[in-house]
């Protein structure tokens, strides 16, 4: 019962970080109102490098975007892809919660071979009639008053007068800032690692405070605490049990280690599966060290969480063949990465 009360513990903590990031992200998408929107305008190379920015970014706003505009024919098929390969979905944020380092790698790597990935396939492949009509799926940016995010005259009443959604996350953020700063966890963190993770919860902190009770309510609480949150709990705290229990009665490493492009084909076949959680059993694998970075890769590559879903209301044929084409790149960059044995 100890060892899952900690792996319980473990969950709770990498989940809390994810929300955080979550926040912030949303904050700052609903503060930018959709001024990106003019940068599509010229070339295609301009589209790839803006489409892999916005598939780098966690979770699955880049990615439900750059579906959005593919849809309404505003950037290429290429785009499309280049997002899809530099998108990670949900785990993005487990990743940065739990290796930052080496999650900052694979996210500038991901963003590289994205743009590489857009470029060759607008070249040498030209999808026709994926969108026979256009798409009334809208990225919605919520320009109405109630979300302007900071207004000065209702701080003062919302930290005098907090709703319970205000008061329950608040109270949340102030124990992880307690816990960080008294080493209850991440104490054996980079000193580094702990002021960036103080400086997101004191701004995860002043965003509750500060903002009106309609992004509270309907962007926090009601679509990443209902929606994400749970989720995101219950596949990690899953996963890590899973983990647990496996290396109890399986020699995990060994077998691993001997079957490593089996589990390079199980990495990069399990990105069709349009879900992030998943994956995640990828991400502990190489957290706790028993795959290679390559491995990693090779499933960031192949998987977009599930910002593909949209697209495969819209079309399956074009859901299926921005799949095939992600799962080549990943076998080719899996397999490139192996032979050279990272």
């Amino acid at each position: 019962m100890e060892v899952i009360y900690k792996l319980f513990l473990k969950a709770v903590i990498i989940s809390s970080f994810v929300f955080i990031m979550m926040v912030v992200i949303e904050y700052i998408n609903v503060q930018s109102k959709g001024v990106w929107q003019k940068y599509f305008k010229g070339n295609k190379f301009k589209q790839y490098i803006i489409a892999s920015l916005l598939g780098a970014i966690p979770g699955c706003l880049g990615a439900f975007t750059i579906v959005a505009l593919f849809s309404h024919r505003m950037v290429s098929f290429g785009a499309l892809v280049t997002a899809m390969i530099a998108t990670s979905g949900d785990e993005a944020f487990v990743m940065f919660a739990m290796f930052p380092k080496q999650a900052l790698l694979l996210t500038f790597l991901l963003f590289a071979l994205g743009i590489l990935a857009g470029y060759l396939t607008d070249k040498f492949y030209k999808p026709a009639n994926l969108l026979n009509n256009k798409s009334n799926h809208k990225f919605e940016l919520h320009s109405e008053k109630d979300c302007l995010c900071f207004q000065k005259n209702i701080i003062w009443s919302n930290i005098i007068h907090p709703s319970f959604y205000r008061l329950s996350l608040s109270v949340g953020i102030l124990a992880l800032i307690i816990g960080l700063l008294t080493g209850a966890f991440v104490k054996d963190a980079e000193l580094w690692i702990r002021i960036t993770l103080l400086f997101t919860f004191l701004l995860a902190l002043f965003i509750l405070i500060t903002v009106p009770n309609h992004f509270l309510k309907e962007h926090i609480w009601k679509h990443i605490v209902k929606v994400h949150l749970p989720r995101i709990f219950l596949w990690v705290f899953g996963v890590l049990l899973i983990m647990h229990f496996l290396t109890i009665y399986i020699n995990l490493e060994s077998w691993i280690s001997n079957n490593i492009f089996i589990v390079l084909l199980v990495a990069v076949v399990a990105g069709f599966i349009p879900e992030s959680g998943p994956h995640l059993v990828f991400v502990t694998l190489f957290a706790s060290g028993t795959i290679p970075f390559s491995i990693l890769l090779a499933n960031s590559i192949s998987q977009d969480g599930h910002g593909m879903l949209p697209l495969l209301a819209e079309s399956k044929k074009g859901f299926a063949i921005v799949k095939l084409i992600n799962i080549l790149y990943a076998f080719a960059i899996g397999g490139i990465g192996l032979f050279f044995g990272f």
